[in-house]
């Protein structure tokens, strides 16, 4: 500050503003230190292992020896010569094209009959959102597991019925089918968020729409899912990485093997294999962030695709 400035201006002034700059500063370096934690574990926990799994993508590492840089043959051979890959590809791209909107549809269904006023909702909501917080465990898995067995309770159900049955676990043609099951069964999560947008719908619409002669059909068409819309989007992103994450389900039903006959290899299963049981980590790190970029561009369809359908209360 000149002196001119200073003789025009109030020494309690300059004072002041001096004041304020140190109280400003020590404000910062507090809030920098409350963050600190965070911060370090994104850098360490997270952008750390990033940057070395891109870097070993590059690679042929054993986790015996050192990486060897290759460029991008480990992209190349996943890609042209190894079919396991684009099989487990195939198989993801079922689990997830299939189960989450059969979960979805599942699980507004049942919202859409408990927003009707059931009594002893809170009861109801608990017990339906148990199989989500449940579906991921190993003892469900385990559990699935010897319900489809050949000696399970789903073949004992079919018995009364005069109805052999198989081991629906073993067949290559039905394995992945009770995964997607299992998929539909942990409904209780997106059906919470689709039951607190319902309650958000105001009745009012509903009863105009009577009095102009609309039907139940045509108020879910012209008033229920346009402005449940932004909740399906939310559960539709929500849903689909976490299906593209899949891997509890598949190795404990399979014993980590993906099997029968790779049927239920899915994506992650086969990372796991390829990083910790053939020792290719840096094939792994290549499945990995082609899984990031996978995941990424799904997502991002998903955003430029919802401008056309996705209807929020500021259009």
């Amino acid at each position: 500050m000149s002196t001119t400035e200073y003789a025009i201006r109030p020494p309690e002034t300059v004072t002041g503003e001096a004041s304020a700059k140190r109280r400003r500063r020590s404000e910062n370096r507090a809030g920098y230190l409350f963050l600190a934690p965070w911060l370090i574990g994104l850098v360490v926990i997270t952008l750390g292992p990033m940057i070395a799994s891109l870097y070993l993508s590059f690679t042929e590492y054993s986790l015996i020896r050192e990486p060897v840089w290759v460029g991008l043959q480990n992209y190349i051979e996943l890609f042209t010569e190894n079919r396991r890959f684009l099989n487990t590809i195939r198989v993801t791209a079922i689990y997830v094209a299939v189960g989450v909107p059969l979960q979805l549809m599942f699980a507004l269904a049942l919202a859409l009959v408990l927003d009707r006023g059931v009594r002893g909702l809170s009861v109801f909501r608990a017990i339906f959102y148990l199989p989500s917080l449940l579906g991921g465990s190993v003892a469900v898995a385990l559990l699935w597991r010897q319900v489809f067995g050949r000696d399970g309770l789903f073949n004992a159900v079919l018995g009364i019925f005069g109805i052999e049955g198989q081991s629906w676990i073993g067949s290559p043609d039905t394995a992945l089918w009770t995964l997607i099951l299992l998929l539909v069964w942990q409904f209780g999560s997106p059906m919470v968020i689709f039951l607190a947008g319902l309650r958000q719908i105001p009745t009012e619409l509903y009863e105009a729409a009577e009095v102009d002669g609309a039907g139940r059909v045509r108020k879910f068409v012209s008033i229920t899912l346009p402005l449940l819309s932004p909740i399906i989007f939310f559960n539709i992103v929500l849903q689909m990485i976490g299906a593209f994450q899949a891997f509890t389900s598949a190795y404990v039903v399979s014993g980590g093997t993906g099997g029968p006959n790779d049927s239920t290899l899915f994506y992650t299963l086969y990372l796991y294999q390829e990083g910790f049981q053939f020792l290719r980590m840096g094939s792994a790190s290549a499945m990995a962030w082609i899984l990031l970029v996978v995941i990424g561009a799904v997502t991002a369809v998903n955003f430029i695709a919802s401008r056309y359908w996705v209807f929020y209360n500021d259009r």
